[in-house]
């Protein structure tokens, strides 16, 4: 299987559609508090010529659903990320004519960075649990959704949450055995993996419905047997960065993506970092917060963000849609 990003695909769906937008607070439910969400989908409202979003996007906020069965695919950020991380990817998801829906993980995300790895490297699987429940139950647009296809995208931590959704399963012993052997990588020597290892609670059932998922340099990559994930119910495709200090491409993508086989796919982008899969910063962040600016917004010369971000979110489109089939109208 090739692991270089090449010449990608342009979906060929349909034509694209107008999009509909709300935030929603999805109640609390059993151990799980409330979760902030934003949902996009597609509409036949027209869409305003201002952005009136956080995200600076224009779209039709409260407009009523369009089309029936619809796929529905849940988005996990970054750790300590938001819900407004990868909105061009939700909107190119809806305007393909699925719902898309971002959470805020409680406890590790917007500033909240309240739950520590041991908590939501467990916890984030339930969250996405919870959210699909409510969109294919008490969402008021729960009637368009249909929740036997389910996909799901995540970065980073997130990209550990989706797998572990659709059935991954984490081993502490490999956790421990690879920070013992490799003591130098980041979740290791900032005692993440350890925090991990002495106190993770058990992960959940996988996620029912879920049959693509969109795993873009997945923290903690080593902890899962390649050929378990390469057994899992859902479609995969894997997204590594050949200079990932974080999430390092060798160790967390390439013995994963070595076990996968069609329809399931993998890609190694040349030249991209860690924060390759976020989109181009906001430059008034170089003085507002410097720090934050190096380690997330700087790229190497021969790296072109914002064009590699195009093609990410098309080719993420393509396979969800692909594994997913298109919706009703």
């Amino acid at each position: 299987m090739p692991l270089r990003l090449a010449t990608l695909l342009t979906f060929a769906a349909g034509p694209t559609l107008a999009t509909g937008f709300q935030f929603v607070e999805i109640p609390a439910a059993a151990d799980i508090p409330p979760i902030e969400a934003a949902v996009w989908y597609p509409s036949d409202a027209a869409v305003p010529d201002a952005p009136n979003t956080p995200f600076g996007q224009a779209v039709a906020m409260q407009a009523p659903v369009a089309g029936t069965d619809l796929p529905l695919v849940v988005i996990s950020h970054g750790d300590a990320g938001w819900v407004g991380g990868h909105a061009a990817l939700a909107r190119a998801i809806a305007e393909a004519g699925l719902i898309a829906v971002a959470l805020n993980h409680p406890g590790n995300s917007d500033g909240d960075t309240t739950a520590p790895p041991s908590r939501w490297i467990t916890e984030r699987p339930r969250h996405l649990a919870r959210v699909v429940a409510y969109m294919s139950g008490d969402w008021p647009g729960a009637s368009h959704v249909d929740a036997t296809r389910i996909g799901a995208f995540g970065f980073s931590a997130g990209g550990h949450s989706v797998l572990a959704a659709a059935g991954g399963e984490t081993s502490m012993d490999r956790i421990a055995a690879h920070c013992a052997a490799t003591p130098e990588e980041f979740v290791c020597r900032s005692g993440m993996a350890a925090d991990v290892v002495a106190a993770a609670d058990a992960f959940p059932e996988p996620l029912p419905g879920l049959r693509a998922v969109v795993a873009a340099a997945p923290g903690f990559g080593f902890g899962f047997e390649p050929a378990q994930i390469a057994e899992l119910d859902a479609a995969i495709q894997l997204w590594g960065a050949a200079e990932d200090a974080r999430v390092p491409q060798d160790t967390n993508i390439a013995p994963l993506a070595a076990a996968l086989t069609p329809p399931s796919e993998a890609h190694i982008v040349d030249a991209a970092g860690h924060f390759a899969f976020r989109p181009p910063c906001n430059p008034a962040l170089e003085q507002a917060n410097p720090r934050v600016w190096q380690m997330a917004c700087t790229d190497a010369p021969e790296f072109d963000r914002e064009a590699f971000q195009q093609c990410f979110n098309r080719s993420g489109v393509v396979f969800l849609a692909g594994n997913l089939g298109l919706p009703k109208r």
